[in-house]
């Protein structure tokens, strides 16, 4: 697979733009604008939690009021996948011989990055993902990469601010 890196211009117009959509509009924001740039259905935010892969967020372009997904057992997902590979993109799971056999699931494309912590340790996963063949997306990888650390931030913050919130009542 080539990662191919979008003109200097347009990646720093699309990363401005996400900026924009997750400080307004927050993790629902921030999934809502992803998805608008790609064909997958489904664009979600995910936390490991020993073997399992929580829902942090979750946008549906047929549903976009579906604003949080399933929780996983990990080992049924693409995303655990991730934390050895860091990205990974699937247009047709039934074609592709990486992965015949290795992960059991209706997803048939997927295109993902890791989310890491602050000491670069595997936190999660940002990706697209649908049940048809999409089309490559390989594009959309260092925009994905600079939104898993904003979203990792943000997540962070918004962590920290509950407990100032709860202290405030």
């Amino acid at each position: 697979m080539t990662i191919t890196t979008p003109s200097t211009d347009n990646f720093a117009d699309e990363l401005q733009a996400f900026k924009l959509a997750i400080d307004t509009k927050g993790i629902y924001g921030a999934l809502r604008f992803l998805n608008s740039r790609t064909p997958h259905r489904y664009s979600g935010i995910y936390r490991y939690d020993g073997n399992k892969l929580l829902n942090i967020g979750m946008y549906d372009k047929y549903d976009p009021n579906t604003e949080k997904g399933e929780d996983a057992p990990l080992s049924a997902t693409y995303c655990s996948l991730l934390k050895k590979r860091q990205t990974l993109e699937v247009l047709d799971v039934q074609e592709d011989a990486r992965l015949k056999g290795i992960i059991i699931t209706p997803v048939l494309s997927y295109c993902g990055v890791l989310i890491k912590d602050e000491h670069g340790n595997p936190f999660g996963s940002l990706c697209h993902f649908d049940m048809k063949r999409c089309q490559e997306r390989t594009t959309d990888f260092p925009l994905l990469e600079s939104a898993a650390n904003l979203i990792y931030q943000y997540i962070k913050e918004e962590k920290e601010a509950v407990p100032l919130v709860a202290e405030q009542l």
